[in-house]
């Protein structure tokens, strides 16, 4: 074979060699740029992400803090209507009821309980006024006082006629609470009446809340009704009526955090203050008030939804178990998951059950915020 033959093999070799090699650079690159733009586009996305999470954080801080606003547990109190018999005349019995309803709205209770020691029915504040010192008027005086102070004065002659009971009820001193609002005041939340006005169909009823304007909600309601009431945040100026949503009671509560006054309930013995209980899974605190109870001062509350603390009459808790028949009991501290002495060391014999309530409530306002406090840290 000539040289010239050899020679030329040889640079065809070298040529397809030369291109392998290039081949194989080739596909590295590409390799390499693929990647690149990988990592770009996951740059991308990751860079959205972020800016969609931003935009995100403001929205779920605003609800966050809407959230954080609204108070999720309740209070209650339960006493006895016998109360009232301490009292001398009907002048200074409306005052001690007006006593028992400022304490209740200062400290924010939200349902007031008055049971009987009697042991008689009673269960609705319908009937007249039998004079001082009868059995089992006093419930009925106390509850239908207390319902005529929470509720607001603009409201009052649609549910409270004129009646004995009421009769030095004007006297007393206003409870002043958030939903006893003023003609012009702006609030999100309002209390009303709905009138017994016709509408077009498809419309909603008309309510009074206390201002100007009539508010036309988003529900056809019986008139006479109480009703709590949204306002909406966009109201058209030139409108005749405002518009607003019916909502549940408790709304301006647990979203709002505003103190929206008391529920008043009869119960006719002192076991029926628990098993009536309105919260389906009733008071997962219990309270009961006694000077032979435990020292209030180094008890820690424990975590609790709906909190009841109950109040004796005039010879005490003890008075309220032995006349109940429900109770095979004689100890009133078994009924209780705590049973506090509010005021260790007093001066007095006696400590009267509106000072009581004042006493007590204002010893477990700090110990209920140090729990929740430490909810909201956890």
């Amino acid at each position: 074979m000539s040289e010239s033959a050899v020679q030329k093999r040889e640079k065809i070799f070298s040529k397809e060699t030369e291109g392998r090699t290039d081949w194989k650079k080739w596909k590295s690159e590409r390799k390499e740029q693929k990647k690149k733009w990988k990592e770009a586009k996951l740059i991308k996305q990751l860079e959205k992400q972020r800016e969609n999470e931003a935009e995100k954080k403001p929205q779920q801080t605003d609800e966050q803090q809407e959230k954080s606003k609204g108070r999720p547990y309740t209070v209650s109190i339960a006493l006895p209507g016998s109360v009232l018999d301490n009292a001398q005349s009907p002048e200074l019995r409306t005052y001690l009821a007006g006593q028992i309803a400022r304490a209740c709205c200062v400290f924010c209770v939200d349902e007031v309980v008055i049971f009987d020691e009697q042991g008689e029915d009673t269960k609705s504040v319908e009937g007249e006024f039998k004079g001082v010192g009868k059995k089992g008027q006093a419930c009925v005086q106390l509850a239908r006082i207390l319902q005529y102070l929470e509720c607001p004065q603009y409201l009052r002659k649609s549910f409270f006629p004129k009646h004995q009971d009421l009769q030095f009820a004007g006297l007393l001193n206003p409870l002043d609470s958030p939903h006893h609002m003023r003609v012009e005041e702006e609030s999100e939340f309002r209390e009303g009446v709905v009138l017994d006005r016709p509408s077009k169909a498809g419309k909603g009823s008309f309510v009074n809340c206390g201002m100007r304007k009539e508010v036309q909600i988003d529900k056809q309601l019986q008139a006479g009704l109480r009703v709590t009431i949204h306002l909406n945040k966009t109201q058209n100026p030139e409108s005749k009526v405002h518009k607003g949503v019916v909502v549940a009671p408790h709304v301006p509560r647990t979203e709002g955090g505003l103190y929206w006054g008391y529920s008043v309930r009869l119960a006719s013995c002192l076991s029926n203050v628990f098993t009536e209980c309105p919260h389906k899974e009733g008071y997962d605190l219990t309270i009961g008030t006694s000077e032979r109870g435990s020292n209030i001062d180094p008890v820690t509350l424990p975590p609790f939804k709906h909190m009841l603390v109950v109040f004796g009459g005039l010879q005490g808790l003890e008075a309220s178990v032995d006349t109940d028949q429900n109770l095979d009991v004689t100890d009133p501290s078994v009924l209780f998951d705590l049973y506090l002495n509010t005021c260790p060391n007093q001066g007095s014999r006696t400590i009267r059950t509106e000072e009581a309530i004042l006493i007590s409530m204002s010893g477990l306002r700090q110990k209920i915020a140090a729990v929740f406090m430490d909810h909201k840290a956890g």
